[in-house]
């Protein structure tokens, strides 16, 4: 059985996560990274909510910045929360975390992705299955061997192993080796490109996400991305 810790402002998350999952053991839950690391908890997993500001604790980390902290501190980071925007996510992985799942999965799936985590897989969520198939197709991405390719185009499309295997002919345990590494090379990719190449490859306007980042930037192209980032750049915009 796995050791997690809980970082979410939201109380009823923290207590209630160990009577949901009970393939997992609970280290302890914390509504801030500040506080988390403090305490030290022993744990194979780290879930970490992206959002923890709110109006009783206004100007604590969170985000991408707790990300790093986290990571810094020896753990292995599973996001749990309900952003869904993809360069969002892919800046997750970018900042170091080995996994995100959605809060509005299935108990089991979350509990699932977070075991997984925990036990040293890489897990790439499917929004962004999509957006590093774009990434290879744009040739951004290029560190993926031909099979890893078509690996990655049926997850983008929503096949399962036992599909895939019908079409390329492999079975199901090769092509879930061949996933496992698509995602480590994914994960490993986005952490080497610096922001700017990652907003480049994405589609992004300059600056947009920088928003995200917790590490300054020596030189700032316009007066507007300047601007934004003079608020904190640990304080998430609302999701559209």
């Amino acid at each position: 059985m796995r050791t997690v810790a809980v970082v979410d402002d939201a109380t009823v998350i923290r207590e209630s996560l160990p009577a949901l999952m009970p393939r997992l053991r609970f280290a302890g839950g914390w509504s801030t990274i500040e506080e988390m690391l403090a305490a030290r908890p022993v744990a194979d997993a780290l879930v970490l909510d992206l959002h923890l500001s709110n109006a009783s604790q206004p100007d604590v980390r969170q985000g991408v910045a707790a990300i790093r902290a986290a990571v810094s501190a020896g753990y292995r980071v599973c996001v749990f929360s309900q952003e869904e925007r993809r360069f969002v996510l892919a800046a997750c992985l970018a900042a170091g975390a080995s996994g995100v799942v959605s809060k509005s999965a299935p108990t089991a799936r979350a509990e699932e992705v977070i075991t997984a985590v925990a036990e040293g897989e890489v897990v790439v969520p499917p929004s962004v299955i999509g957006l590093v198939e774009v990434l290879v197709r744009r040739n951004s991405l290029t560190i993926l061997s031909e099979r890893q390719r078509q690996v990655l185009a049926g997850r983008a499309r929503g096949l399962t192993y036992a599909e895939m295997s019908s079409q390329l002919h492999l079975s199901e345990s090769t092509l879930r080796g061949y996933w496992a590494e698509v995602s480590r090379n994914v994960s490993e990719h986005f952490q080497r490109v610096v922001p700017a190449e990652l907003e480049h490859a994405l589609g992004l306007g300059p600056g947009d996400l920088l928003e995200y980042w917790p590490d300054p930037v020596a030189t700032v192209a316009a007066p507007a991305v300047a601007e934004r980032r003079a608020a904190p750049w640990w304080r998430l915009r609302p999701t559209r």
